[in-house]
């Protein structure tokens, strides 16, 4: 069932469920449980019987089984069982035959792509669920996955992040779900949560709707001096504590205190609980939102395992920069006093990977912590003062004191704390362009790349100096507001960073190091300057690899070259000019 139209059906179809469903095929190796596949039928009514691992309707099955939107064809389903009333004369209604099934498969996965009502006019990219356990170990064996058509894009800077969604989706019906942590067991194959001897199955849980998991595999902990504006409060919050995750997410942050993986608390139905906590795990892809560079860690990949259904293909697992060895100040604590004990250390203002700079005109941008970016602080103004539980500040730069508690991050799962995030150029509502610097097409139109990028397999992202960039002719002259970092190629040789621009070349000889730059392109002369990263930051690895090395630093290297920049004029006329809006976004994904 689908309503996209032929480009984006092609593009889902024949590449993005393919490249998603052989990702998780390498990934996770499934502890089998060999039978055919057959779905069982849905019942008229809400009551069910449960007897011998099948389900009974009361009199009578559905003329059609949904999984999620998806009509379930006849082959699939198995014959129609059915009880009366009181839970007597059970067994196969009269007439009803078994579909042959799905054979040599450990999972049916139905795919919808309606605009359905959950799509929220476009603010949620997908959901996802189950359908249906086996019965040997409770294993998801079928589910679905709706793709919302209005959140769909074909642009090629966007696909990366639509094969992410998908691959993320699948993954909830395979095991990260709310309503399978009941069924997880541990590596014996024995149940993690304790079963009804009356049900064979795990208490339920009225408010949640789902069936209760024990202390063994989510647990309640409590943090009570959680730093917020003006002194603290007492935060719980519920974590997976399966040995895999805790070993992997104590190693992520090197903090051997931490009791496990915290789980989102905010969101609608389908997202708190069921995945990754945003503020901890940012960009990790089963967080509630993609933002930014999704990524699936060591620790998605461990909870898999703790399912007891899977074994996991570690060599698959992307690695997770954020709060990578920040230790346990930054897994344990508020983002507030984070940004406050760095900000207010009198040795370093590093704040990473919060921040503190008010997005505003003139937008100053920087980099992404792996300058795959340009990228923002995404800290805004809101409508109205946040819940004291997310009032992430004492002090803010240019801010009046009385309206400090209306400032916070953009990205709500978060918890409203600010951190440094792509962005895309939008005009009148429609993405121009991202940030990404390894695509071609974000490259700025000529007459608006005033800083002379260049987009593409080979750029990073530099910042500038604390100038103003500037183009000049000999009638006028301009001055672009938003400046702060670029794209740029770069390349590695002979021990030293390269930083290309407009096809010159300039070597960078120590961090720190101002490169300024004056070429003429187009009739204008381009004034402005970058400076230079580390060069162990840019190129250790890729000299590792040739058995090469950064050279030493040198403080004075060699003086600066000009390009042509011979401009003599008199009476020039000088104004700014601005870039089109910025907007920075997330998409939602829910399940349930």
């Amino acid at each position: 069932m689908n309503e996209l139209d032929a480009e984006k059906f092609e593009l889902i179809n024949n590449t993005i469920l393919p490249e998603a469903v052989h990702f998780w095929e390498r990934a996770l190796m499934v502890r089998e449980t060999k039978n055919t596949i057959r779905l069982n039928r849905k019942c008229e009514s809400s009551q069910v019987f449960v007897k011998d691992h099948h389900t009974y309707c009361i009199d009578t099955c559905r003329t059609t089984t949904m999984c999620g939107e998806v009509n379930v064809p006849e082959e699939h389903l198995d014959v129609c069982r059915t009880c009366n009333a009181t839970g007597h004369n059970c067994g196969v209604q009269k007439g009803s035959v078994a579909g042959k099934g799905i054979d040599g498969a450990d999972f049916v996965f139905y795919v919808s792509a309606l605009q359905s009502e959950r799509c929220h006019n476009g603010l949620t990219v997908a959901y996802a669920a189950h359908c249906q356990q086996e019965s040997a170990l409770d294993r998801p064996i079928a589910g679905h996955a709706n793709l919302c058509p209005g959140s769909i894009s074909t642009k090629a800077q966007e696909l990366e992040t639509l094969l992410s969604t998908v691959k993320h989706e699948i993954l909830h019906a395979l095991g990260f779900s709310v309503s399978l942590y009941a069924f997880y067991r541990n590596e014996n194959g024995e149940p993690r949560t304790p079963r009804r001897t009356e049900t064979g199955k795990p208490p339920l849980n009225e408010k949640l709707q789902t069936h209760q998991w024990s202390d063994d595999t989510i647990k309640t902990i409590i943090r009570p001096e959680w730093q917020v504006h003006g002194g603290s409060i007492k935060r719980s919050m519920q974590m997976i504590v399966t040995p895999r995750v805790k070993e992997e997410v104590r190693a992520h942050f090197l903090c051997d205190d931490l009791e496990g993986a915290e789980l989102e608390d905010q969101g609608e139905d389908g997202t708190a609980l069921t995945h990754w906590e945003k503020r901890v795990f940012e960009n990790e892809a089963m967080t509630g939102t993609h933002t930014q560079n999704p990524v699936y860690s060591r620790i998605t990949l461990a909870l898999m395992e703790d399912t007891g259904w899977y074994r996991a293909n570690y060599s698959m697992a992307q690695q997770l920069g954020w709060g990578r060895k920040l230790g346990c100040d930054f897994a344990m604590k508020s983002c507030k006093e984070w940004i406050s004990t760095k900000f207010g250390n009198s040795r370093t203002r590093f704040i990473h990977p919060f921040c503190n700079k008010v997005k505003q005109d003139p937008l100053r941008t920087e980099c992404t912590d792996d300058r795959s970016s340009v990228a923002l602080c995404n800290l805004v103004e809101h409508s109205q003062p946040l819940p004291k539980t997310y009032q992430n500040f004492d002090f803010i730069p240019d801010v009046p004191k009385d309206r400090v508690q209306y400032y916070g991050g953009s990205v709500s799962l978060a918890d409203f704390c600010p951190y440094i995030q792509e962005f895309t150029w939008r005009a009148k509502n429609i993405v121009v362009r991202g940030s990404h610097c390894l695509y071609e097409e974000n490259n700025p139109q000529p007459a608006k790349n005033f800083a002379l990028e260049q987009y593409g397999a080979k750029s990073r992202c530099f910042e500038h100096t604390d100038r103003m960039w500037e183009e000049r002719t000999c009638k006028q002259a301009r001055q672009w507001q938003h400046w702060g970092s670029g794209c740029y190629q770069y390349s590695c040789k002979h021990g030293r960073l390269h930083i290309i621009v407009s096809n010159y070349t300039y070597t960078c000889y120590h961090a720190g190091q101002e490169l300024a730059i004056r070429i003429m392109q187009n009739d204008w002369l381009h004034k402005g300057a970058i400076k230079c990263p580390s060069c162990k930051d840019i190129c250790q690895a890729e000299f590792h690899a040739r058995g090469e090395w950064c050279k030493p630093s040198e403080e004075d290297p060699p003086p600066t070259v000009y390009h042509r920049d011979n401009l003599i004029c008199a009476n020039a006329h000088v104004f700014s000019s601005s870039l089109i809006i910025i907007s920075i976004t997330s998409l939602i994904l829910i399940s349930r």
